[in-house]
């Protein structure tokens, strides 16, 4: 049996095409993925995503645990504040990537990826220091991502807080149309937008309410399909296809995520080896230039040698040809590159580019 979020039936009921997506089953896409992704880049997006994992870390060794596990500083943080940062392995490998909320000096909420709930959380109870507790509050939340452009006038018609006052990766607790929630000033489609967290029994009345107040501004139902063509445009990487436990982040063109000179922490003395000798590959953009469409896991070659392969690949809507992102040899790894992309019985012809392609 697949899971299912609070708006699971609002979903069918008004027409979403649904897929399973690491069990859960999810919408992904309602009137078409075009469609959605151009409503995002122009108006406004409401998106579910209750999927996603929150794990409560507290204590009073909250902090110095946390400051253990993560590459990133936690040090940046301060209550109402956010930092995005991986969770590696001793060797470098990437077990995760999420969002780190303070929520009190002593109380922080993990984001995590909906396939790495229970690693991330079993991993958490494992590297935790004495007096700090993990919380799984997965079930706890419903989640709804409102994004583009359009994103503020429609939040503000509901909600008690000035909008204006709320920069890029802080939070605010308050209310939205009468509902206590967080409001986070996040999202994965590189466009304005806020990530609402609140009790799932809530969710039909929050999901109306935000489709009544952007009736006027164009607000869309959209699903994964278009959310991930999104995030695709602006390079943002995507756990299990682009990073895994397999890559690193500093190949992963994550190097601004790891703090080398906070102290130890969990791969530290791999990563600092790793960023010497970096890279023998690199995450790399690229576009097609001839007819065709890159997959997850399609070769790359150049001169008749193999030399990477795809991570992901998909349409662009904005830019109307076929892009992607692969691990490519370093020497192939320039822009203005051409490459070559085993699709099926023949290869197609592409080129790396400079990213982000939006």
């Amino acid at each position: 049996m697949m899971k299912k979020t609070p708006f699971n039936q609002i979903h069918k009921d008004i027409g979403a095409k649904m897929t399973d997506f690491g069990g859960w089953e999810m919408p992904v896409e309602y009137t078409g993925i075009i469609e959605e992704h151009k409503a995002v880049r122009n108006q406004c997006g409401l998106f579910d995503v209750s999927h996603m994992g929150e794990i409560l870390v507290s204590g009073e060794n909250a902090a110095k645990s946390l400051q253990k596990i993560i590459t990133n500083d936690l040090q940046k943080l301060e209550p109402g504040k956010i930092i995005y940062t991986p969770i590696c392995k001793p060797d470098g490998g990437i077990i995760d990537d999420l969002l780190v909320y303070c929520l009190k000096k002593d109380q922080y909420l993990l984001i995590v990826n909906a396939a790495n709930i229970e690693k991330d959380f079993e991993w958490l109870k494992d590297h935790l220091l004495e007096k700090t507790e993990a919380e799984n509050l997965s079930d706890k939340y419903a989640m709804l991502a409102l994004q583009g452009p359009e994103s503020k006038k429609i939040l503000t018609q509901l909600t008690d807080i000035d909008l204006n006052s709320l920069d890029y990766y802080r939070f605010r607790e308050a209310k939205v149309a009468g509902v206590k929630m967080i409001i986070s000033r996040t999202g994965y489609t590189g466009e304005l937008g806020y990530e609402l967290y609140f009790e799932p029994e809530a969710a039909e009345k929050i999901w109306d309410e935000l489709m009544k107040a952007g009736s006027d501004f164009g607000l869309k139902a959209c699903g994964l399909g278009a959310r991930d063509t999104l995030r695709l445009e602006k390079l943002f990487a995507l756990y299990g296809n682009d990073i895994d436990e397999n890559t690193n982040p500093y190949e992963a063109s994550l190097s601004w995520t790891v703090a080398l000179n906070k102290g130890d922490f969990i791969g530290r003395e791999k990563l600092v080896e790793i960023e010497k000798n970096c890279c023998q590959r690199k995450l790399t953009p690229f576009k097609i230039t001839d007819r065709g469409m890159a997959r997850h896991g399609y070769e790359i070659y150049a001169e008749g040698e193999k030399i990477g392969e795809v991570t992901s690949g998909s349409y662009s809507p904005t830019l109307e040809q076929s892009i992607g992102l692969a691990y490519l040899k370093n020497n192939y790894a320039e822009p203005g590159k051409e490459i070559e992309i085993k699709v099926r019985k023949r290869n197609i012809k592409a080129e790396v580019v400079k990213g982000p392609f939006v």
